[in-house]
């Protein structure tokens, strides 16, 4: 008797992982600033930032991230 190999196929699958949390930061793009509002834990935090930074010096234009952790399983 020959060996004879068998290959399964599992299609994997990406999900949130609550268990890392969620990660929300604002960066100032006017040129040459690159100021930012640091990695908060909650959302308002991190956009509250903007309006109050804008007020002071003018930069009104900036990029939002929110960041998750996430986990890869196989289906079965």
């Amino acid at each position: 008797m020959s060996p004879r190999a068998v290959y399964r196929h599992a299609t994997p699958t990406i999900r949130h992982a609550p268990e890392g949390g969620v990660t929300h930061e604002t960066f100032c793009v006017t040129a040459g600033c690159g100021d930012e509002s640091g990695a908060r834990g909650e959302q308002a935090a991190a956009q509250g930032w903007a309006p109050r930074r804008a007020g002071r010096t003018g930069h009104d234009v900036s990029r939002r991230f929110v960041t998750d952790h996430a986990e890869a399983t196989r289906a079965e």
